[in-house]
């Protein structure tokens, strides 16, 4: 069975996921608070390509992160992707951000390195709160990606 990568980390379908990962991300900090909201225009105002630079930057890493679950999921199938996803978002939210913290360590963005470690305690319910739409959307381009192979 192909990995995640090899799904969804490649071209064409790539780029999709990266798009629909940036409206995500842009979706959901529209609904929270106005601290997030500055935070989330200084980094675009660092950089205007700065937020697809990283998804794409990361994407690799974080389906790295997502393949267990994926595995786990395969093996049995009692559920959607999306569905087994979000009965684990605790877990799953703490995965991903594995990989940003270390990728925030690791930054040279001074600025975006501060704010996102002054807001990293609030990061994990803002991706559990993002779960849902993002398993959705991760299931949706597997199903693209799965169609094309066939």
């Amino acid at each position: 069975m192909p990995t995640l990568v090899e799904q969804l980390g490649k071209d064409p379908v790539r780029p999709l996921v990266i798009t629909d990962c940036v409206e995500l991300i842009d979706a959901q900090v529209k609904q929270k608070g106005f601290v997030i909201k500055s935070a989330y225009a200084v980094i675009k105002g660092i950089k205007k390509k700065f937020v697809p630079e990283v998804v794409d930057a990361l994407l690799d890493d974080w389906l790295g992160k997502l393949q267990p679950h994926y595995d786990k999921w395969a093996a049995s199938k009692t559920s959607t992707f999306s569905d087994f996803l979000v009965s684990r978002s605790d877990d799953v939210a703490e995965d991903l951000l594995s990989v940003t913290d270390a990728r925030a360590e690791k930054t040279s963005h001074t600025t975006a390195k501060k704010m996102y470690f002054k807001m990293r305690d609030g990061a994990k319910k803002n991706v559990i709160d993002a779960m849902p739409e993002l398993a959705r959307t991760l299931e949706k381009h597997l199903q693209g990606a799965q169609a094309v192979a066939s």
